[in-house]
């Protein structure tokens, strides 16, 4: 079968949830991350003004996290969407080159409130989800990506209707007409980086897969040639020279081939094969090697901000484009700054959530740092060049590192204990003890939980002052 939107739509319906074991171990785990930064996610002025401008929308049985309410499904996901997202504390998924897990989690909680589904059938919503965003991702990347479309809100679309629909049991033609109808539906610009649209991106995709699913199951039809057409996805979304850009393709990250796998569509097992970054600090992933480099130097050898003369960092230049604020105003623009990421690591040792409000973003000593912080781009892929952090000591002595993936990686995985510990530290002050018992026990048991309400009950009151 070689058409996507068809050879996903059966993957999704056919496929029986016989899963590896460390596959759904691996999604359990992505799940405890992404409540965990949407608790704090969910006390931002974005996510509180999302949640006051769509209460009236519609209430309903499915979970705003933090807000005291419950709404229809589709306005939970947006809310919770934009709350996982908020912080840009979630997870990376590479083969998307998106934040898969923002989108996911949310639809998938959202429906399973609605429909009454269990722990473990939220855990392979999630899997398969993932595989179709992941493969998606692969036949638009990593093109789709540098010209300044997100993928967490185009991609991400079309991954949250494949979850949603693997959640309804959809038959192969409901799944197909569910990703078909999610394209219509996929849309974000990276030009909102640093500005508070950005997490609602993430709010809309998880929104449009509840609702394409939705849609689908009522009887909506819709076009096949959608990703792989003559006005596809890929023409459209890739460009004109799409074909020229395929068949000229030298090197391959993450499976970032341009073109849609329909022969294979479940081998190998994105969630195994490519795992998750999750993030060590809450801004920007493209930062976060420099930022590993830098704090293991800086451990290494001792020295302080006052002893530095300078910092280098050489780095893929897609890395640095993401990273377009030099000398941010706000928090929001601190997110996506190289600068203040490595200056805060370089003054404190370690970057925490703390560091990400306009005040804290505007000290002086951070700023002060920006003028020794000097970026050098290198115009090949993040696979073939690691970043480089060189620091110059003002008594002339100099250390480097080179860092080719970040701690959090597939390649440096966080343990369970890491997982827990995060969101420990995102719950602190704002769940209650009970409530916070109570979400870890059900997070813990999650894959046995023979509905989601365990889970989503501590997470259903307003969150504290």
């Amino acid at each position: 079968m070689n058409n996507p939107v068809l050879a996903y739509g059966a993957w999704l319906a056919d496929t029986p949830p016989a899963w590896p074991q460390a596959a759904w171990e691996s999604a359990q785990r992505q799940y405890v991350d992404v409540i965990a930064v949407t608790i704090p996610g969910a006390a931002e002025p974005v996510s509180r003004q999302v949640f006051e401008t769509v209460r009236g929308w519609g209430a309903g049985p499915a979970t705003a996290i933090g807000m005291g309410e419950g709404l229809a499904a589709p306005w939970a996901a947006l809310v919770n969407g934009t709350s996982a997202h908020a912080l840009d504390f979630d997870d990376n998924f590479d083969p998307a080159k998106a934040h898969a897990t923002a989108v996911l989690v949310p639809a998938i909680l959202a429906l399973a409130e609605q429909e009454g589904a269990s722990g473990r059938a939220c855990l392979d919503a999630y899997i398969a989800g993932l595989q179709i965003l992941g493969r998606v991702g692969q036949g638009v990347n990593p093109v789709h990506r540098n010209r300044g479309w997100h993928a967490t809100a185009t991609v991400g679309s079309i991954g949250a209707a494949a979850a949603c629909a693997r959640l309804l049991r959809l038959d192969a033609d409901q799944a197909a007409f569910a990703l078909s109808i999610s394209t219509s539906m996929a849309a974000g610009f990276m030009s909102q980086f640093g500005t508070m649209t950005k997490p609602i991106h993430a709010g809309l995709a998880a929104k449009a897969g509840v609702v394409a699913a939705g849609l689908a199951r009522g009887g909506i039809s819709a076009g096949l040639d959608t990703l792989d057409g003559p006005h596809g996805m890929n023409r459209l979304m890739v460009g004109p020279d799409y074909e020229q850009l395929r068949d000229g393709l030298t090197h391959v990250e993450h499976g970032q081939n341009l073109r849609f796998e329909t022969e294979s569509v479940g081998e190998p097992l994105l969630i195994l094969s490519s795992g998750f970054r999750v993030k060590r600090f809450p801004n920007c992933g493209s930062a976060h090697r420099a930022m590993d480099g830098l704090l293991a130097l800086r451990e290494a050898h001792g020295f302080g901000a006052d002893e530095v003369e300078a910092v280098h960092v050489r780095a893929p230049v897609t890395h640095l484009n993401n990273l377009m604020y030099e000398d941010p105003a706000d928090a929001l623009e601190a997110k996506f700054s190289l600068e203040y990421g490595l200056a805060v690591a370089l003054i404190a040792g370690n970057c925490t959530l703390s560091d990400f409000t306009d005040e804290a973003a505007r000290r002086p000593d951070v700023r002060a740092l920006y003028p020794r912080i000097h970026r050098h781009p290198v115009d090949k892929a993040e696979g073939e060049f690691p970043t480089e952090v060189e620091v110059v000591l003002k008594d002339g002595r100099r250390f480097a590192a080179s860092v080719p993936m970040p701690a959090g990686s597939l390649a440096a995985p966080f343990t369970m204990a890491q997982y827990w510990a995060k969101l420990d530290g995102c719950a602190d002050g704002l769940l209650d003890a009970g409530a916070h018992r109570a979400l870890r026990d059900a997070l813990s048991e999650l894959p046995h939980l023979p509905s989601t309400a365990p889970l989503m009950a501590p997470l259903r009151a307003r969150l504290a002052p």
